[in-house]
């Protein structure tokens, strides 16, 4: 009679969160850095994919991001939070997109900003925080 071992039929799957992994090494990598994949095939920079959007490759190697990108969208969210807090798509140097969080007032935080990497994981909420470089223009002051 044939047993099923459990444990046997779960190493031979592997895990799918050991795929993301980077493998550069950890004590080498600083904690306040974005890291993200860029296909082998045809060089497409993504953010914790499994394969390339566009050539659909498999082959992808993880690399640190410098950090610096813009504001392609923002919106202020108000559920399931205190106070009001803003969601942003940022457009990396890079070329990949990452959703994150802007430090700032939510209303004064717009498209084409430049914005610079903080923290790369928020405490609470496990996404990147920005912090703007340039001063935003105050036509009222």
């Amino acid at each position: 009679m044939y047993h099923h071992s459990g444990s046997a039929a779960q190493q031979a799957a592997g895990s799918a969160a050991g795929v993301l992994e980077p493998r550069i090494d950890r004590a080498s990598a600083d904690d306040e850095s974005i890291l993200f994949q860029r296909c082998t095939w045809c060089g497409t920079a993504m953010y914790h994919r499994l394969l390339c959007p566009v050539c659909q490759g498999s082959d992808l190697r993880t690399e640190r991001s410098e950090g610096i990108g813009t504001v392609r969208h923002s919106t202020v969210v108000h559920r399931n939070t205190p106070a009001a807090r803003n969601v942003s798509l940022i457009e990396m140097a890079e070329g990949f997109v990452v959703r994150g969080r802007v430090m700032g007032p939510p209303i004064g935080i717009h498209s084409g900003d430049r914005v610079r990497l903080s923290t790369a994981k928020d405490p609470v909420r496990g996404e990147p925080v920005f912090q703007l470089i340039d001063e935003p223009y105050r036509a009222w002051s």
